[in-house]
């Protein structure tokens, strides 16, 4: 294995021998000054970062520079150092990676490669008392995410990672091709992306606002087509797509994405940002459902882990409406 290799697809073992911290090390029998000798100039061994040492003498690999990121932002508080032992595990701690190096470990092909990195991005405890240095850069939260595991590797969560990458980001092509791989390759939905944004404060820059319009489109995108996969594969009868509803004199009533009018059902897709979604929603389907409409409202993210179940209730709607008073006329016009 060369530096050059991606990130190998199975758990670090060999990194895990590779590369040890001071704690393991002195938990294997192996003293301070034993390992101060190891790493002399030509000797077999190399500090890699701080209380952190690669067991061979070549250039570390992309794992070996994973796992010592980890390791080191993973150590305990230098306090705790000499009164805790080395714990059983990997040595993380609490440190996960987030940022650009967590979207390659994601897989996203628009992130750049590992091997392109220069820094390696791992979130900590706010509270930690740990500087960056070398190829580490420490980031800190007040509450710490629960972390992914990909090939035995703590990752931030997708859209706590997206967060972090476009907060070191300035070029705005980047910042939108990673937010829409995101959504198009089926890491997480708009929504959620868009509140971790929030949360960073990094709403307010204006190349970020852009990759927000187009990552919203994208999501829409997206949830449309598997709308339509779903209406097929589950033998639904097809709907009116995408169409406003209106009284006969002209009183506006709402879009829906999908409209059975011959059972009175409509179905509206959750794309919208969360104030419209309580405000401008809410509005439209007590109207709709005064005049007999039934309306069925779907997250993008509902529809993509739930669509057998999404099609039963559609079904289950269309059949109730036998059952009841017909419905007063609406207008259907194109949206």
């Amino acid at each position: 294995m060369t530096q050059n290799t991606p990130l190998s697809q199975r758990p670090l073992h060999e990194a895990v021998l590779r590369v040890q911290s001071a704690a393991q090390l002195r938990a294997r029998g192996v003293t301070a000054a034993q390992t101060a000798t190891q790493c002399l100039p030509g000797g077999p061994w190399q500090q890699l970062l701080p209380s952190v040492y690669l067991l061979h003498p070549g250039s570390p690999t992309n794992d070996d520079r994973v796992r010592g990121a980890l390791l080191y932002a993973g150590r305990p508080p230098v306090g705790a150092r000499r009164t805790v032992p080395a714990q059983p595990g990997p040595g993380y701690g609490e440190a996960m990676v987030t940022g650009l190096a967590a979207l390659a470990l994601y897989g996203f092909t628009s992130a750049p490669p590992m091997i392109a990195l220069h820094r390696i991005d791992v979130l900590v405890p706010r509270t930690r008392r740990l500087r960056s240095t070398r190829f580490v850069q420490v980031t800190r939260a007040a509450d710490l995410p629960r972390p992914q595991r990909r090939l035995g590797v703590p990752l931030a969560p997708v859209e706590r990672a997206l967060a972090d990458a476009v907060a070191s980001l300035t070029d705005a092509s980047t910042v939108r091709r990673i937010l829409t791989e995101a959504v198009r390759g089926g890491h997480c939905e708009p929504a959620s992306v868009v509140r971790e944004l929030n949360a960073a404060k990094l709403l307010g820059r204006a190349h970020v606002v852009d990759a927000v319009d187009a990552l919203l489109i994208e999501g829409r995108a997206v949830a449309e087509g598997r709308l339509y996969e779903m209406v097929r594969a589950h033998g639904l009868p097809q709907p009116l797509w995408n169409v406003e509803l209106s009284l006969p004199g002209g009183g506006f009533l709402g879009g829906v994405d999908a409209y059975w009018p011959e059972q009175a059902v409509a179905l509206e897709l959750g794309t919208r940002s969360p104030r419209e979604e309580h405000v401008a929603f809410a509005a439209e389907r007590e109207h709709l459902e005064r005049l007999g409409v039934t309306v069925v409202r779907v997250t993008p993210k509902h529809l993509r882990d739930s669509a057998a179940q999404l099609s039963v209730v559609l079904r289950t709607a269309m059949m109730a409406a036998e059952d009841r008073e017909p419905a007063a006329y609406v207008v259907v016009l194109p949206r």
